[in-house]
């Protein structure tokens, strides 16, 4: 069963393409969203498999969408499926992230052959990976046992599932910022929560000192920004 996000501000549309998969089609669980802001939202809860989204929406458009997603999730695949395919606008939104586009209007069998496609691809490309973990620098980061480990030495260190959580954030994004909004989001559902974001900076000293004698790891704040986990050494990507 493929868990598919659909944004898309025209009822009709979303009735037609829901209906089209799920009926039609077969083999979908289709969750929909009016507009980006609702979208991100579902994101969280449903956590899909794919998103095909549509670009001019009212409120916050496809683009900010994207823009927020790919700040703590760069794997799902998304589909921008829009009349607006301008060269700019698709230079824009690959930029962004986007793994494709699909031209308004097109028909079920069409989309489904885009969607299949891609998670073909992303499944090629999972199987050359070591799934469940995640390396950088010198460690390798066991995120479904939050388990620590240091290549060099072997050594191991069990950390707290936040803990694990905040790093794997951080390590899929290294030397770039990201915005402590966003792991708040991931992590406590929450935004602007006064604990929550307390909560972080206590979990944010915790991660320092596990690094704190090896001078190629740093988790650096981007004083008014976020947060960054700088590698130092040839295996920063």
């Amino acid at each position: 069963m493929i868990k598919l996000l659909l944004v898309e501000d025209d009822a009709n549309l979303r009735y037609v393409v829901q209906g089209g998969l799920e009926d039609i089609i077969g083999g979908y669980e289709v969750r929909v969203a009016e507009d980006g802001e609702e979208g991100l939202k579902v994101w969280e809860e449903f956590k899909p498999d794919i998103i095909i989204s549509d670009i001019d929406m009212p409120g916050m458009d496809g683009f900010e969408m994207v823009k927020r997603i790919r700040e703590t999730d760069r794997d799902t695949p998304i589909l921008f499926a829009s009349a607006l395919t301008s060269p700019k606008d698709v230079r824009k939104g690959y930029e962004m992230g986007v793994n494709n586009y699909i031209k308004k209007p097109f028909i079920a069998d069409e989309l489904d052959a885009h969607i299949q496609a891609i998670l073909k691809m992303k499944e090629g490309a999972k199987s050359r990976t070591e799934t469940g973990f995640c390396k950088f620098g010198n460690y390798t980061l066991d995120t479904e046992h939050a388990n620590l480990r240091d290549d060099r030495t072997g050594r191991q260190r069990v950390l707290t599932l936040m803990e694990a959580k905040i790093l794997q954030i951080l390590a899929q994004n290294k030397n770039e910022t990201i915005r402590r909004e966003a792991i708040l989001s991931r992590c406590w559902n929450t935004e602007d929560d006064y604990f929550a974001s307390r909560s972080l900076d206590v979990f944010i000293v915790k991660l320092r000192k596990l690094f704190e004698d090896d001078p190629d790891i740093e988790i650096k704040t981007i004083r008014k920004v976020g947060l960054a986990l700088h590698v130092h050494d040839g295996t920063a990507m």
